[in-house]
Parts: structure tokens; sequence; C-alpha cells
């Protein structure tokens, strides 16, 4: 029978500064972990504040509530009687760190700081964390009074050490130290950790996941070893998402894998194990000779705990084995395009307030991607329904304006559509009858409430009122015009679009009569190579509250949209994909028709090349040159990868203002020129119920003493 374990490692759907929320969440997770039989539980990165509170880790409140919500866990009855592994930040020494805390039967045996921050893209952990830089060190913390008092503990261990149990032995790694090319695992290993767990805040890019399974798998194959990981999931109140996918590794085998998107806010998996595999694996004369040599350093503190995580011979039901393993899951590119940003657009909508979601619907492929992104959101709806998960039935009553009490429940996704998204295709005389058919048709076959207006008026009373006042008339190039006549003449109607977007989105649902209240949020439709090569208006119909597809290549969302034709059964979506990309805000003549890529003098592919070696290969404007040649060499002359090159960095610098006021997009490629710094906070808050209960409380505290005046007046002062 050997020494079987049953471990469990989660996903949350934690949210930054929900200190009450994210703990409920804590508490049920340990307790569908207890439920499965597991004697240790794993959860992710700094879940108890939710990973994206960014400059809010500056502030003392963050630390305090932590701890305070530290307190309600460990007291809680449902986490006694296993091991139990919670990610928080903790001040050490005036030292802010990014700490797990494991605790057992309310007692605190070990805080274990990060020691690899990730401080590169998305990541500037450094900006508010120090790294601990003393592996295999540890010292007293002088612990929190709100803790101790229910420890009974004054200090506890701080640092790099490992917690040995009754029958093995556990190591922990957090997150980007699982990136590292020497990371803790491999020294844990070599000191006889056979459980390593690894709490993480890892968010989604297209193709990222099999990254992460590689390193781990990796990482146990050539130690051996059992390896927990656990993820942060959904929105958190920024623009990533992070996308769970917890697992359970053992031996370079994956035997347990949660759901990469998903609506539900927990979700816990469970294996077992047999630690005798793990000790079967390591008996490479090699490999002993090697932990025999790293152990003659200074070896880590083993912290005891009176527990076994193992069964005890006898208890394990005959029926009982390890868990058989399996080959990843993963999704492909235009799956994961069609459930990320739908997966964070439902987190931002039932969290924020408000009554949908507006979209100007072009009839281009760009905007269309989008409605059917929010379209797929409203499918995975309807999965949490079929599936019975209440949080989802609660939520998508309330976003639908239904009364309290109601019974009400979608049964398509076009139900749910038709409730929460609105649709406006803002033809001109410029716009064609093609993109105004498409616009209506794909509006039709998901369900949105659309409507179908022209804006002639409104742009000619602009043009008029310019003309009045300055006694000169515009006109498009192709009457005899200037180029800037033609771009304010373009940009009128992409700003005038904006404009009515917001009027829109902010009273339709009066017009619809919406119980719920709230506006609309207005979603952005420009992609990731428009955005690069600056090809928008600022201030136009790109400005809106979200954008789910900022951060997606023109390339990608083909391959998406010809995806859902079949996927979503959504036979109109071919003819977006057979059209020409045009903004149509030029007239159409007999002998030109606006082209996005002739207006750009780049395609989109060669963008989304020029984006890749800008951003993630790190190369200038000569070092790219160079690299085209090699790429391009057989199809362009080097004069020709000169003239796009120059052309490319010419438009990326002089439009790089366009950044700073981009609308917030959902990250889903690594070369996204999205400007995002200094004063770094997330813009989807909580209501801060923790903290004004505490306030109440305080206020009644001094009520209670007398204390109902202002200071002055209660020290007999005068106040006039």
């Amino acid at each position: 029978m050997g020494h079987l374990v049953t471990l469990a490692t989660c996903s949350l759907n934690q949210w930054a500064l929900d200190f009450e929320g994210n703990t409920a969440r804590i508490i049920e997770s340990i307790r569908k972990a207890k439920e499965a039989g597991a004697t240790l539980r794993v959860g992710p990165e700094l879940e108890i504040t939710g990973y994206g509170c960014l400059d809010h880790f500056l502030e003392g409140d963050t630390f305090l509530h932590s701890w305070e919500m530290l307190a309600r866990i460990i007291q809680d009855p449902v986490c006694q009687d296993m091991l139990v592994d919670v990610g928080m930040p903790v001040r050490h020494r005036n030292v802010r760190y990014n700490c797990r805390v494991i605790f057992y039967n309310k007692k605190i045996l070990l805080i274990r700081p990060k020691m690899w921050l990730a401080n590169d893209g998305n990541y500037r952990e450094m900006r508010y964390f120090t790294p601990w830089q003393r592996p295999r060190e540890i010292e007293n913390y002088y612990l929190e009074r709100i803790v101790g008092d229910i420890t009974g503990q004054y200090t506890v261990p701080f640092g790099d050490a490992i917690i040995s149990t009754r029958d093995t032995c556990l190591g922990l790694e957090t997150c980007e130290e699982l990136f590292t090319p020497d990371g803790p695992h491999i020294p844990y290993g070599l000191a006889g950790v056979e459980i390593i767990s690894n709490s993480s805040g890892s968010h989604h890019e297209l193709r990222k996941l099999d990254t992460r399974v590689n390193l781990i798998t990796q990482a146990t194959r050539l130690s051996g070893g059992i390896y927990l990981y656990a993820n942060q999931q959904g929105c958190d109140g920024d623009r990533l998402y992070y996308d769970g996918c917890c697992m359970i590794i053992i031996n370079g085998e994956l035997v347990a894998q949660g759901s990469q998107f998903s609506l539900n806010d927990v979700e816990v998996v469970t294996a077992t194990l047999d630690i005798e595999e793990v000790r079967s694996y390591r008996c490479a004369p090699s490999r002993g000779l090697q932990a025999n040599q790293a152990n003659k350093q200074a070896p880590y503190t083993r912290l005891e705990v009176d527990f076994s995580l193992s069964r005890r011979e006898g208890d394990a039901e005959p029926s009982l084995g390890p868990s058989d393993p399996f080959k990843p899951r993963y999704h492909a590119p235009e799956e994961e395009i069609a459930l990320g940003p739908a997966c964070w657009l439902w987190d931002y909508l039932r969290r924020c307030g408000s009554a949908g979601y507006f979209v100007p619907l072009s009839g281009g492929i760009d905007s269309c991607a989008t409605a059917v992104i929010v379209y797929s959101m409203c499918r995975e709806v309807i999965k949490g329904i079929e599936q019975e998960n209440q949080e989802v039935i609660t939520d998508v009553r309330r976003v639908c304006g239904e009364p309290e009490g109601s019974e009400w429940l979608p049964k398509t996704p076009q139900e749910v559509c038709n409730r929460i998204f609105h649709t406006c295709y803002m033809g001109t005389e410029n716009s064609s009858k093609e993109t105004r058919e498409r616009a209506k048709i794909l509006a039709k076959d998901i369900g949105a409430y659309h409507v179908d207006l022209n804006m002639d008026t409104v742009v000619k009373a602009l043009i008029d009122l310019f003309t009045f006042v300055t006694n000169f008339a515009p006109r498009f190039k192709v009457h005899g015009g200037t180029t800037a006549e033609n771009a304010s003449l373009q940009n009128v109607q992409a700003r005038l679009r904006m404009v009515l977007s917001y009027m829109f989105a902010q009273l339709l649902p009066t017009v619809r009569q919406h119980e719920g209240g709230g506006g609309l949020l207005v979603l952005g439709s420009a992609n990731v190579d428009e955005s690069l090569r600056g090809y928008l208006t600022k201030y136009d119909c790109s400005s809106a509250d979200l954008n789910p597809i900022g951060s997606i290549s023109k390339v990608d969302l083909k391959k998406f949209i010809a995806w859902a034709v079949d996927a979503f059964d959504l036979p109109i979506l071919s003819d977006f994909l057979n059209a020409t990309p045009t903004a149509e805000l030029e007239p159409i003549t007999s002998t030109y028709v606006q082209s996005d890529e002739a207006d750009m003098g780049v395609t989109y592919a060669e963008l989304s090349v020029f984006g890749r070696l800008r951003k993630i290969a790190k190369l200038g404007p000569w070092s790219t040159y160079e690299k085209l040649l090699h790429l391009w060499g057989n199809e362009y002359s080097p004069r020709e990868i000169y003239e796009k090159t120059r052309h490319f960095f010419h438009y990326y610098a002089i439009n790089r203002h366009k950044m700073t006021v981009l609308t917030p997009s959902y990250h889903a490629e690594q070369y996204s020129p999205e400007d995002h710094r200094h004063d770094l906070r997330q813009y989807l808050y909580p209501k801060f119920n923790w903290a004004y209960k505490k306030m109440e409380e305080n206020v009644k505290l001094w009520e209670s003493r007398g204390w109902t005046e202002g200071r002055a007046q209660k020290k007999g002062l005068k106040t006039e």
C-alpha cells in the first residue's frame, strides 16, 4: 500500500482588497479540501489581499487587515486538523515581504517570504516588496497580538525553512521562483523535501499554459517529488485575467488539473499519491552524490510538526490507490480568446454594478470579435446555470435587473445577451450597405439589443459650425482636400461615435426600463496592432471603458472568428472574414475604397512581427532591420525592409502619446504597447466593507465612552 497521502490545491477568484470575500473563499476551499480527505491545502499567492493590490501594498491598512483576516482563518473550526498554506503580505523589521503562512491547529509553523520577485512585463513586485536574500536562514518574527492571542505564540520562525511532519517533508516555492534557472525546488529536493507547494498569481497569455506545465513536469522529472501548484483566478480588479488551472504533479506526471477558465469562485483539486513512489524515483546514485554534496552547505532548518500527512496503515480503504496520471489538457489559442476575455468581462460586470455592455458595431472584424467575445461570456453564464452554480445564478439575476426574489433564469445565451448587451451601427454617407447588414445580422444571431442610425446631420452640424466661424470648408482628399483636411473630417466622425456611444450607453437602460439601475460599460475594439501603429483617433470610438481585444493581434482575431463560425454556429462570421478591413471614414468612389492596411503602410501580419521584435525580443530600429533581413529577405529587398522598418518606428514614436489614454485592455499578448505606470492601483474596487465596519465599531466605542462631540468641545474649550 505504501504511504498514501491526499493533497489539495486550489484556484480562487480573489479580488484586490475584498478582505472578507477573499477570506470566505479561502475557508470554503479548506472545507472542500477537508471533505475530500486532504491533509494539506495550498492556496494562491497573496490570496488574503488579492494579488492585484498594486500600490495599496504600500499602505499599512493592507497589512493590518491581512492579519485580521488570518486570525479569522486560523480559529475557524473548518481550518483545524490539517496543514494549511495561506498567502499574504507581511512586514518584518519595517520591510515588506510577499509571504506564505503555514499553520496547523492554531499554531503558525513558518512565515516563508518570497525569495525571487517577478519584476518584468506586467509585474512590479520590487515596487512593493523586498526579496528574502538569505537562503536556508530563519529568524524570529514577533507576532501581531491579534493572532498571537489565538495561537499563544509570541514569536514564530520567519525565513527559508522546511516543514517536517512525522512521515514526510514539505518545501515552499512562490510563483516566480519556479521560473528562475536555479529555483528553490532544486536544493529542496536534494535536501530530502518530498512535497513542494507553489502559490502563484500567474496571469493568462495566449499559449502560456504549456510553459507552466513544462516547468513543473521538468522540475519533478529531474529530481522527483510531488508538486502542488495553486493559482489565482479571475479579474482581480485590473487588466489581467488569472486563469487558474491548479495542478498536482508527481515525478513528472500530471495527476490532477483544474479548469483554466471558469466562473467558479472556488475550485479545489485533490489527488491521492504514494510518497514511496518519490523515494523509489530518487534511487539514482548520481542524485545521491549530488544530495550528499549539497547538504555539506548550511542545512535547512527543519520545523517539526507532530502530524502525519499520510494515512495510517489500515485507515485507507482497500480500493483506494494513487491517482492515475494523464496528459495535460490545453485549449487552442482560438478557445483561449473565446474564454479568457469572456470570463474577465463577466467578473468585471458582476462586480461593478453596471447594467451591461455597449459596443459600436461597425460591421468590421474587430468590433465583430468584441461582440462574439461578449456572446461567449453569455454562453459561459448559461453553462454555469446548467451546472447549478448558485453564484452565477445570483449574479445573472442581479445583473439582468431582476427584482429580489425573482425565480427567472435564462435558458439560452441569446436571452442573456438581450438583457445585458447593446450594439449600435453608427452609419454615415461613407458607410456601405454591406457593413450595415453584417452588423444587423450578427446582432440578431447573438441576441443583442441593436440600434441602427445615421449620424450625417450631426457630422454636418459640426462642419458647418467650423465653416461659419472660419469661412473655410474642409474637403476630403478624394475631393481635392489636403492631408490635414482629410484627417480632420475622418476624426470628426470617429469622435462623434465616441460621444454617441456614451450617450446611448448611459440612457439605453432607462429606455428599456432596466430595474437594476446603472448605465452600460462601453467596450472598445482596437486590436493590439492598431494600437502599436497608432492607427486610431485619440478619443474616438476606440476610447471606451474596457477593451477585451486590445492586446490581441489581428492575425489571432481572424483565426478566432474563423473558429467561431462553427464552434458558435454563427455563419454570418464568414462574411466578416472575407471583408476588406476599412474604417469607412472617407467617401467611396468608383476608383477608391478606404483600406486599413493601405492607410497604415504595413499589413497586420507585419505589424505583429514588429511588435514581437520591439517588445519581446527587445530590439531597437537597427537590430529590427538586421533581424528582418533574415526573416523577410526572400520576400523584400533590403531597401524595402529598411523603408518598412523606418515607417513603423516613425509612426510608433509619433503616436505613442495615444497609449497614455488607451482604453484599459484585457492582456493577452506580451507585445502590448499599453502605457500603465506610476500610480499603480486597480480601477475596479470593492466597497471597503471591512474597513468601514472597523470605523463604525471604533465610533461606537468612543460614543460608549461619552465622546459624541468635537475634541475641543469635549475638553471644554472655546470653539468660536
